[in-house]
């Protein structure tokens, strides 16, 4: 397990309660500033147009074989986690997992107000239903690795694609090396059982349903990764943590 480096906060400014006061009201009007764009942005979110999903994807579920469709499992609105998981690999990714360690207690609060949830990686079931119950997880996850999902939502990459520097990941070129990268899509099932793309989001764009992330930003040292080589290189498998 590796030990985690910790910093200091050193020579913070320290107040009276008067003085505490002020500065929290003054800074309070600007906190609410940001919830009514982020409202405002949710609303244009919403908005925005839907594209059909017209190829039969088919995945393997832990009752078999499932359709997009049947993801919804009756409900309207469908949330797609991509999990970062290639068929290859032993273990699902320690930035996926941080993600997914919030992931338990959703479904029961999404489904009162008609959305289902699911996590969906390229890795065999077998190896998900393994690294899930070493994880101690009991969100939904199934199987896209007899299909083209991963591909068509730009959250896999064939490797000559990575090859030719030809991947598209958040909207634009790429040149990652790896062959599986983050994101989070939503569908929408209308009373006909058409279903639609309504969203996509990758990289930073999914900070925001990372709960740890909405903490941290919260405390005196934020996330703390001033420093590291990379922002995620303290990132590891809750059972692999030093503390």
């Amino acid at each position: 397990m590796a030990t985690v480096a910790r910093s200091a906060v050193n020579n913070h400014p320290v107040v009276s309660r008067e003085a505490w006061l002020a500065a929290r009201k003054a800074f309070l009007a600007k906190e609410k500033e940001f919830t009514r764009l982020r409202d405002e942005l949710s609303r244009e979110r919403r908005g925005l147009p839907w594209e059909r999903v017209e190829k039969p994807y088919r995945f393997d579920g832990p009752s078999g074989p499932e359709t997009l469709a049947d993801l919804f499992e009756g409900r309207s609105q469908l949330v797609v986690y991509h999990f970062m998981f290639a068929p290859d690999w032993e273990e699902g990714c320690p930035g996926c997992s941080f993600w997914a360690d919030s992931f338990n207690g959703l479904g029961a609060h999404l489904r009162q107000r008609d959305v289902s949830f699911v996590a969906i990686s390229r890795a065999p079931l077998a190896k998900i239903d393994t690294f899930k119950r070493r994880m101690g997880w009991s969100f939904k996850w199934v199987s896209s690795g007899g299909n083209d999902f991963n591909y068509d939502y730009h959250v896999s990459f064939a490797p000559e694609t990575l090859d030719t520097g030809a991947a598209v990941y958040n909207y634009a070129k790429t040149a990652t090396k790896s062959s599986e990268l983050p994101g989070v899509s939503v569908f929408y099932r209308d009373e006909s059982g058409s279903v639609y793309h309504t969203y996509s989001a990758y990289a930073r764009g999914i900070d925001a349903v990372n709960a740890a992330y909405q903490y941290l930003d919260l405390v005196p040292k934020g996330r703390d990764e001033e420093g590291l080589p990379s922002p995620n290189a303290w990132w590891r498998h809750h059972d692999r943590y030093d503390g």
